[in-house]
């Protein structure tokens, strides 16, 4: 594509945020830039002043995948209604002085919403990304549900993160649109095997005899964390065990600790939660102590972390909720569990533990094969190239 396009994405959630959806978002705009674009990014913030816009001239500041990209932080207001409002007033402003020629929303609602009427209401094209969670929360309550289809059918081009996304968005619509699927790329060199770090082991005051029960990422409802928390139980009932949540619990399902915590004091002691880790290399080296990682996700589009931590060769155990059984297929390179039989997780977590050490080797062998084979960045630049292809069929490459 020509220097001279500009690309606005306006993202639900950006580095320094943590999560795959924020590491989603800053990957495909420092992918964009690769392919030659010059990339605004968008994104709501907490940390800022309700209407303050910060901006950071290269996101590479943020995260190492973002390099090149100029990153626009909005606070919020109180209010989700004033903040929208505002944002649009914000992405004229942002117009009037970057001169977009594509505007695109990661994340159906708002980024997604927002990003179509501003684009419309700017005669440019837009391109949605699904990612999952957005699609399966708009499409029950009537209004969010008229919104979603106003929204699918207005964008020039929509991408998902898995197959199984792509088909519902076409469900919805009654049409083929012809959904891209961008496949979320792995750095496989960070995300890679390796020992155990013993001594971050010790400084997590997870004891030698303890098995590592593993889940990465923001951890909540949606993400199985009422079945994470009855396979620790089932699990320590047969052995020492303890559960490592890389990164945080969200806050309005802190109260699933609480009632845990009075129930089964003892077991709860061994939630071990890293807090925030702000590197790839943290979140790799800490993926390393776990004997299994679990995803046991109600809806999913593509969980990254899942998919990291295939690269680090660790034996995985997820649900088959959303694209899920587009990377495990179960018995080769990990197990899949039907989201209806969830609770037979922990059971699944003792029998991978038996497994004899060559089995689990091979499993981790195959996961990692898995993800240089899928998810990679040649795959998710050549998606790209299509999308921009039919979004912009008039630039210049």
């Amino acid at each position: 594509m020509s220097s001279d396009s500009r690309v606005l994405l306006v993202a639900e959630r950006f580095p320094p945020d943590i999560g795959g959806l924020a590491r989603s978002g800053a990957r495909t705009a420092g992918a964009l830039v690769k392919l030659g674009a010059q990339v605004d990014v968008l994104a709501w913030t907490r940390t800022a002043a309700p209407g303050a816009l910060e901006t950071v001239e290269d996101a590479g500041e943020v995260s190492p995948f973002a390099r090149g990209v100029t990153l626009h932080r909005l606070g919020l207001f109180g209010s989700a209604d004033l903040s929208m409002q505002h944002t649009l007033d914000v992405l004229n402003h942002l117009h009037a002085k970057r001169r977009y020629t594509l505007v695109w929303g990661h994340y159906l609602y708002p980024p997604g919403f927002l990003a179509v009427v501003f684009a419309e209401s700017q005669g440019l094209a837009s391109v949605l990304s699904a990612r999952g969670n957005d699609v399966d929360q708009l499409m029950f309550p009537p209004g969010d549900f008229a919104r979603l289809l106003w929204t699918l059918g207005r964008a020039k081009v929509l991408t998902a993160a898995s197959r199984d996304l792509g088909r519902k968005m076409a469900l919805l619509l009654g049409r083929d649109p012809g959904v891209e699927v961008i496949p979320n790329a792995v750095d496989t060199a960070l995300f890679s095997p390796g020992a155990p770090d013993p001594a971050l082991r010790a400084r997590l005051g997870i004891a030698p005899d303890e098995a590592v029960l593993g889940f990465s990422g923001e951890l909540r409802h949606k993400k199985g964390l009422p079945f994470l928390l009855s396979a620790l139980t089932e699990v320590r009932r047969a052995r020492p065990a303890c559960l490592l949540v890389i990164g945080e619990v969200r806050a309005r399902d802190a109260e699933h600790l609480v009632a845990y915590r009075a129930e089964h004091p003892e077991d709860a002691a061994r939630i071990v939660v890293s807090g925030r880790l702000d590197t790839p290399e943290a979140i790799a080296a800490h993926l390393r102590l776990c004997d299994v990682y679990l995803q046991p996700s109600l809806w999913e589009g593509m969980p990254n972390a899942l998919l990291e931590a295939m690269a680090c060769e660790r034996p995985v155990i997820a649900s088959d909720a959303g694209g899920i059984p587009e990377a495990v297929d179960s018995d080769h390179n990990g197990f899949v569990i039907p989201k209806a039989l969830l609770n037979h997780l922990g059971q699944a977590c003792l029998d991978v533990l038996a497994l004899p050490p060559e089995r689990r080797a091979a499993l981790g062998a195959a996961a990692r094969r898995r993800i240089e084979e899928r998810f990679q960045a040649d795959a998710e630049a050549d998606v790209l190239r299509r999308v921009l292809a039919r979004a912009m069929p008039n630039a210049s490459s």
